[in-house]
């Protein structure tokens, strides 16, 4: 079918091999509309990816995409990543060089959005990862809850990063009881502006837990670039084991008889009211899940007596979901952006919110040129 007068083509929807479900899941919600079912959407399109004996990757497209919009579904996993991004940028080259109208990555977790910051003597990976997906033909990109917001400067096409907030806020509302009686908690001080969103929807109060849980946050601080200090400095500090550290050290010179401030690890506390009410932890992502159990530890010492762990993205890496399953935390809820099946078998307490919807109700829109504002009517500005 060729395209009509409003410019519109034909809609090919293909999927490599990191989340087959999700991606069979969205192709059914799309071709469902009976508007959209005369216009050429179709199932998903026959596309194999397979590995041979050498391990690189091949991939065959067994129909036309000539002049037609490709919708190109693979997420980032655990298990991975490298390979999601490989598949994701041949798909798209062999659509490029079929002459494909337009190419659209639906990428609900970016694998390497974590690494957006210039760290120590490294890169800043996401940058050339965004080069490559360019490169290899993408001309727009769909994701979910981006890491970074900045990201999105990262690329030299449109990306839409769709919120999965509303999902999640609906799923409070309706799935945990006595929900009023709860409090918004930010798990790291610099998470708080974004927590506030949800908390001024449901219109309950916040609390931060403070205090140091990981050398992550350190590390971002200083990116280890400044040149180390002069070995003749005169100083002789020693090496304080970790149990007997305090929050400052005084540490006289015994060379200029003054003395120096060095920085140490300050307790984890809790600044806000959570005795006798119930916890919700919100998070972009679950990556680091043993600090996420010492903050639901911290809660539940301070009166807590449910504690929710709530966010988008989930990546249950090595003995996480059994830490999960072992901990006083009542429920994690996630979506469904990246393949957790196998934990879930694992841990009872993992609860999925399917955002499919969303995700078909942008590659509609987006086919059918409509604006995208409506999937962002109820979103706040620090989500």
């Amino acid at each position: 079918m060729s395209a009509d007068r409003t410019g519109r083509g034909e809609m090919v929807i293909l999927t490599g091999n990191s989340y087959p479900e999700l991606a069979e899941n969205i192709s059914r919600i799309v071709y469902s509309h009976k508007t959209d079912a005369r216009s050429g959407i179709r199932p998903l399109g026959e596309c194999r990816v397979y590995k041979n004996s050498d391990k690189e990757t091949h991939v065959e497209i067994h129909e036309s995409v000539r002049s037609k919009d490709v919708f190109i579904i693979q997420t980032g996993s655990t298990k991975d990543p490298n390979d999601n991004l490989m598949e994701l940028m041949i798909m798209s080259y062999a659509c490029k060089t079929s002459c494909a109208r337009k190419i659209i990555g639906v990428l609900p977790y970016l694998p390497y959005s974590k690494q957006s910051k210039q760290k120590k003597r490294g890169c800043i990976t996401m940058k050339l990862v965004a080069k490559m997906l360019v490169k290899a033909g993408l001309t727009h990109l769909i994701t979910v809850d981006l890491h970074q917001k900045e990201i999105q400067g990262f690329f030299d096409i449109p990306v839409d990063n769709l919120r999965a907030s509303s999902f999640l806020v609906d799923y409070i509302q309706e799935q945990i009881p006595d929900w009023r009686n709860a409090v918004i908690v930010a798990r790291k001080p610099n998470q708080a502006k974004r927590v506030t969103g949800f908390a001024e929807r449901l219109k309950l109060n916040i609390a931060v837990i403070h205090g140091c849980q990981d050398r992550e946050s350190e590390s971002e601080e200083a990116d280890g670039r400044n040149s180390p200090p002069p070995m003749s400095s005169g100083l002789d500090i020693p090496i304080v084991p970790m149990s007997e550290r305090r929050s400052v050290y005084t540490i006289p010179s015994l060379a200029l008889g003054q003395q120096v401030m060095i920085k140490g690890r300050l307790p984890m506390d809790v600044v806000g009211d959570v005795n006798g009410r119930i916890a919700i932890i919100f998070e972009d992502m679950i990556d680091d899940v043993p600090g996420l159990v010492q903050a639901a530890d911290i809660l539940f010492d301070r009166g807590a007596y449910k504690i929710y762990a709530i966010a988008t993205h989930a990546l249950f890496t090595c003995d996480a979901p059994i830490l999960i399953e072992q901990s006083c935390i009542s429920e994690v809820v996630i979506t469904n952006t990246v393949p957790h099946e196998f934990a879930k078998l694992q841990c009872s307490k993992i609860k999925t919110v399917d955002i499919s919807l969303l995700l078909s109700e942008a590659i509609r829109r987006i086919h059918n040129q409509e604006s995208m504002s409506y999937l962002f009517r109820n979103i706040e500005a620090n989500d």
